[in-house]
């Protein structure tokens, strides 16, 4: 479109023209020559009010190139970028046809009655400031103009390549670039995003290539590296074409830098051209002296920069230290870099350099979320005699990937286990650290082999003494696997879902109890069949409550989520429990992942009492007599004759350690698994401890011959006194 002149620029005799002002931005607003008599002066450019954006700048619009009438007609900065006219301008005095209402349509304006851009007459003071008109080039004369027309550099008088983009001529271009240019480096937010970002934004726009060089490793936040210097190709972009231009070889346009024409590692000597380049700070075009010494320690040999000013070497400055490098490169045949191009490439190497700071920052923040969630949760999951597990954890998003969703399972005395399932409030760094509280206060409980009520008021107790504000849902439960029974105790947590093996899914009825750190709450227990085959399902809220649907909504989705998939597999046949869990977590939708989910499932395998030898000893002398021969039957029972020798020995060593000290009867068990278990249990709290006998000492050589003869040992304390249990392999 034409804009036409307000009431106040009007024309003015050149004798009596001002000297122009200076922008508060530094671009000095100068008043446009008239043409010379007789000569063609330039046309005010139209912007099409349809035009697709630029190819060449980024946010500025671009014309198709033909005007009505098949000229080429660019407009805007692409036409003040390449000096490229719109069309033949009018001679002097000569009026075009009138603008339509609005200043839309094209306009030819007269060049003989001033620029559009003129400053008022002396004669005739006007408080507005002469404003440049950003879309349109000032009329030039002379040699200029017709160099302008030609489509010539001025400076050198050669013309651009065929289809090559056009430097940048004026300010408002670089202003708009640059704009555009740091918009799209702010998007990014990890580190390749960002640096693909720079390259992108610049190739072609500004530089026909651009090598990015990063340091190795990045410094984090205030970190003092102790070694060298160490500058890393990080990527190389250029514009494709397919021959060299004058012997000058950019790098090849690929993801990772071809090692075959550029260095890939650069060491920055402290005290050589390259470092005093980068604690310069500065951009340096490559013909100064300084970077003219850098460039062969940064690229190496064999890569030959173009001469004078068509490339630019700005160093990447973050928050406190250099970082990196940016070379941007400018081929033979193109118009070389000017001086204001220099405050081009610091803006976009600042900005850059603060974006990848930032990156670098963003990575290690989430990897240390990463890291404590991980060792927050059991890294694997413990093999307990007569059940089988498997387990599921999914963060609430990418960007929030720690949560206080725990489960554990811990094996108990007595070849039981404890298996939990809890929730803390939010899925913060906060709520992962009260979680990694509570998981470890509920695994010592566990170890003192308190019922499942007492655990919970423990736990309830811990979550008050970390703050007021600490609530947290929990689930606790202890399978037996000889009985085939399991005992829970709930505080607020949504209820177990037992699948049976016929292919039934039922919700468990278990007290709900009051959330954790709520206080001065008694909790409740309740004991119920674990029937072999079975699997016990123990979750958080995260799988069955969202915005879309209510929690007991979810939980019947669960129930009839399982049956439908124990279906699959026949009513003999319980499905796997790693597939189980898989089509679990497939009922989630779209928008079903309000919070972090912790899944953990239980198979119940049980211990057949075929396979339990059970026996009560009185604490007497010949009670490991006695224990030997019950032991010696046991296996001849079972088919495992080749262990007698050594669980003889075993067996009266422990017994004759367990009557020596008690004063009611000892307990014996045998259990036939996958291993031979043996446990014997007293009264008595005091647990054992591994000692080196000395050559003159008559005992404390039982322990010693279990540790070397047994393929694993232990001893527990529970409430009414300890366990001592050993296992042994058998074909």
């Amino acid at each position: 479109m034409t804009e036409h002149p307000t009431s106040h620029e009007r024309r003015q005799p050149s004798a009596a023209r001002p000297t122009a002002p200076a922008d508060p931005r530094g671009a000095l607003l100068r008043t446009p020559e008239p043409p010379a008599q007789g000569s063609t002066g330039l046309p005010a450019q139209g912007r099409p009010a349809e035009a697709p954006a630029s190819p060449g700048i980024p946010g500025a619009p671009a014309s198709d190139g033909q005007g009505p009438t098949g000229s080429p007609t660019p407009s805007g900065a692409l036409a003040a970028a390449t000096g490229t006219p719109a069309a033949s301008g009018t001679p002097a005095g000569s009026q075009g046809p009138p603008a339509p209402s609005g200043g839309h349509g094209p306009t030819d304006a007269p060049t003989g009655s001033g620029s559009e851009h003129s400053q008022p007459s002396v004669t005739e003071p006007d408080p507005h400031r002469p404003r440049p008109a950003p879309e349109s080039i000032p009329a030039q004369s002379g040699a200029e103009a017709s160099a302008v027309q030609s489509g010539k550099e001025r400076r050198t008088g050669q013309g651009p390549a065929p289809g090559t983009p056009m430097p940048m001529r004026r300010d408002g271009d670089r202003l708009r670039f640059v704009g555009a240019a740091t918009r799209r480096i702010a998007r990014g937010i990890d580190l390749d995003e960002i640096v693909m970002g720079l390259c992108r934004a610049t190739v072609p726009t500004f530089s026909d290539a651009i090598l990015v060089y990063l340091r190795d490793p990045l410094p984090v936040g205030d970190e003092r590296p102790t070694g060298p210097v160490v500058l890393r190709l990080r990527r190389t972009d250029r514009i494709p074409e397919d021959r060299d231009t004058e012997g000058f070889l950019l790098p090849a346009l690929q993801p990772e830098p071809d090692l075959g024409i550029t260095a890939e590692l650069c060491t920055v000597r402290p005290g050589g051209a390259l470092n005093e380049v980068l604690r310069g700070v500065r951009p340096v075009f490559a013909d100064a002296p300084a970077a003219r010494a850098a460039l062969p320690e940064l690229i190496g040999e064999d890569l030959t920069v173009p001469g004078g000013q068509r490339a630019i070497l700005a160093p990447l400055r973050g928050r406190r230290r250099v970082i990196g490098a940016a070379l941007f490169l400018r081929r033979p045949d193109r118009p070389a870099f000017e001086t204001d191009d220099l405050l081009v490439a610091a803006q976009l190497a600042t900005h850059s350099a603060l974006g990848i700071d930032k990156a670098v920052l963003y990575g290690r923040e989430a990897y240390i979320a990463d890291e404590l969630q991980r060792t927050m949760l059991p890294e694997t999951l413990p093999r307990p005699t007569g059940v089988r597990l498997a387990s599921r954890y999914l963060p609430a998003a990418e960007t929030a990937r720690v949560g206080g969703d725990w489960y554990d399972a811990i094996p108990l005395p007595g070849s039981r286990v404890a298996l939990v399932v809890g929730d803390v409030m939010g899925h913060s760094m906060t709520s992962a650290a009260i979680m990694g509280q509570l998981r470890t206060t509920a695994q010592t409980l566990a170890g003192l082999d308190l019922p499942p009520q007492e655990v919970l008021h423990h736990l309830d107790e811990q979550a008050q003494r970390l703050g007021t504000d600490r609530m947290a849902t929990c689930l606790y439960a202890v399978y037996d696997p000889v009985a085939h029974r399991i005992t829970i105790a709930n505080a607020g947590h949504p209820p177990p879902v037992l699948l049976h093996l016929g292919g039934r899914a039922e919700v468990l009825r278990v007290p709900p109890g009051a959330p954790i750190g709520v206080g001065g709450v008694d909790f409740e227990a309740v004991e119920l069949d674990a029937p072999a085959g079975a699997t016990l399902l123990l979750y958080t809220d995260g799988l069955v409550e969202s915005r879309l649907r209510d929690v007991w909504t979810g939980i019947e989705q669960l129930r009839e989520k399982l049956a439908a998939t124990a279906q699959l597999t026949g009513a003999d046949h319980p499905p796997p429990l790693e597939a189980l869990c898989d089509e679990v977590l497939d009922m989630l939708g779209p928008g079903d992942r309000d919070d972090d989910i912790a899944l953990l499932a239980a198979r119940f395998d049980g211990i057949a009492p075929s396979d339990v030898a059970f026996w009560h000893l009185d604490p007497e002398d010949a009670a490991p007599g006695r224990a030997r021969r019950l032991a010696r039957k046991a296996l001849s029972r079972w088919g495992l004759e080749e262990l007698t020798d050594s669980l003889e020995l075993l067996v009266s060593e422990v017994v004759t350690n367990a009557v020596r000290y008690t004063s009611r009867p000892v307990t014996l068990r045998l259990l036939r698994t996958d291993v031979l278990r043996c446990e014997v249990g007293d009264d008595v709290p005091q647990l054992p401890r591994l000692r080196q006998a000395r050559a003159t000492d008559e005992g404390g050589r039982g322990l010693y011959l279990v540790n070397k003869l047994a393929r694993r040992w232990g001893a527990t304390r529970l409430s009414t006194g300890k366990v001592v249990w050993f296992e042994l392999n058998h074909g």
